[in-house]
C-alpha cells in the first residue's frame, strides 16, 4: 500500500470516527434546542391543561424548552396535520387524544393515516368522561335522563367540544345504545360548551371530567354519571353510566406522538422522562385531582393502545352512522 493510499484510508476512518461519535453524542444530549408540542385543541381544557402540566416536567429534567402550542380546528385534524408535515427528527410533537383514533373512520378523506404517519411516543393518562346537563333540565339520574329524552324527541341538543372528539363520540354511543334522539351541536373546545350549558342553551354534554369538575362541585351544572366501567374515585357518589345501560364504556386518553420517521433516540428519551413524570408521587396527585390514571409503558404501549381505540370507535362509528366528509 503506497503512503497516499495509507494516508487517504487513515483520514476517511478518522472521518468516520468523529462522525459517529458526533452522532452519538448528539443522541445522548437530546434535546439541545426547544421542543415544539402541537396541541389540537384550544387553551384552557382538559388536553391543554394535561399537555402543560407534562411540558413543565419535561423542560425541567431536560433543560431545553417543551413549548405547547395550540392548534384548534378541524376536529383534530389541523394540528395532526402540522405535525405529520413536520420534520422527523425529535423536535416536534402531537398531543395524541381519543379524536385520532375516532377521526380514522369518520372522516371520509384526510389527508393523512394517522396509524401510519404518527410514531407512538408514550402514554399519559386514562380519564373518564362525565355526563352532564344543564341545571333547566327536569332529570337527576341517567335513567330519568333517558325517559325525558324519549318523552320528547329531537329537545335534547347534545353539544361536544368537536366533531370526533371523545365528547362527541361517547354521545353518539349512549344514542345507539338507549334509542335517545337527540341532535350533535358540535363546539370548538370545552370553555364554550360549558357556558352554553350552565345558559341552557343545550342540555347534555359527555365531558372529559377535569373540564367540568369545578361546574360539578360549584353546583352550576349537574352530574348524572361517568362514562368509565368502574366509579371514579374523586367523585365516588357518582355512578356510571353502565350501572344504567350494561355495557357502556368511554374514556379519554392521552398521550404524545411524533411524525413518522422521528430519531428512535428521541422517542425514548421523551418516554423514559414521562415514565418517571408517572411515577413521580406529586405528578400522580397533580394527575388524579384532573381524574387521570397513568398509562406508563413503553412506545409500543402506547401504540398498542392507539391501534385499539381506533378499532373500537371504527365499530361506534359504524353503528352511529355518524361521518365527516
Amino acid at each position: 500500500m503506497t503512503c497516499i493510499a495509507r494516508f487517504t484510508r487513515y483520514a476517511t476512518l478518522c472521518l468516520f470516527a468523529v462522525c459517529t461519535g458526533f452522532g452519538a453524542a448528539s443522541a445522548a444530549d437530546y434535546p439541545t434546542r426547544p421542543v415544539k408540542w402541537v396541541v389540537p385543541y384550544p387553551p384552557g381544557g382538559t388536553t391543554d391543561v394535561l399537555a402543560r402540566i407534562m411540558a413543565q416536567w419535561l423542560t425541567d429534567k431536560t433543560g431545553q424548552q417543551f413549548i405547547v402550542e395550540n392548534r384548534p380546528g378541524g376536529g383534530n385534524n389541523i394540528g395532526t396535520e402540522a405535525v405529520v408535515n413536520a420534520a422527523p427528527d425529535g423536535y416536534t410533537m402531537l398531543l395524541v387524544n381519543p379524536a385520532h383514533g375516532i377521526n380514522a373512520s369518520l372522516y371520509k378523506k384526510l389527508p393523512f393515516n394517522f396509524i401510519r404517519d404518527i410514531t407512538p411516543v408514550a402514554g399519559m393518562v386514562r380519564t373518564p368522561n362525565v355526563m352532564v346537563v344543564t341545571n333547566t333540565l327536569p332529570v337527576k339520574t341517567v335513567a330519568e335522563f333517558i325517559a325525558y329524552c324519549k318523552a320528547n324527541p329531537g329537545k335534547i341538543n347534545m353539544a361536544s367540544s368537536g366533531s370526533g372528539t371523545s365528547t362527541h363520540l361517547s354521545g353518539e354511543l349512549f344514542k345507539y345504545m338507549t334509542g335517545c334522539n337527540m341532535t350533535h351541536i358540535p363546539y370548538k373546545g370545552a370553555g364554550p360548551v360549558l357556558t352554553d350549558l350552565i345558559g341552557g342553551q343545550v342540555q347534555v354534554f359527555f365531558d372529559n371530567l377535569p373540564s367540568s369538575a369545578a361546574h360539578i362541585k360549584g353546583g352550576t351544572i349537574r352530574a348524572l354519571a361517568v362514562t368509565s366501567a368502574a366509579r371514579e374515585p374523586s367523585f365516588p357518589a357518582l355512578p356510571t353510566v353502565a350501572e344504567t345501560v350494561p355495557g357502556y364504556e368511554a374514556t379519554a386518553w392521552f398521550g404524545i406522538g411524533m411524525p413518522k420517521g422521528s430519531p428512535r433516540e428521541a422517542i425514548d428519551k421523551v418516554n423514559a422522562e414521562v415514565n418517571r413524570a408517572l411515577a413521580d408521587p406529586k405528578m400522580r396527585e397533580r394527575l388524579a385531582a384532573l381524574g387521570g390514571l397513568p398509562i406508563a409503558g413503553t412506545p409500543e404501549d402506547f401504540g398498542r393502545m392507539m391501534q385499539e381505540e381506533t378499532d373500537k370507535w371504527a365499530k361506534v362509528v359504524a353503528a352511529s352512522g355518524a361521518s365527516i366528509d
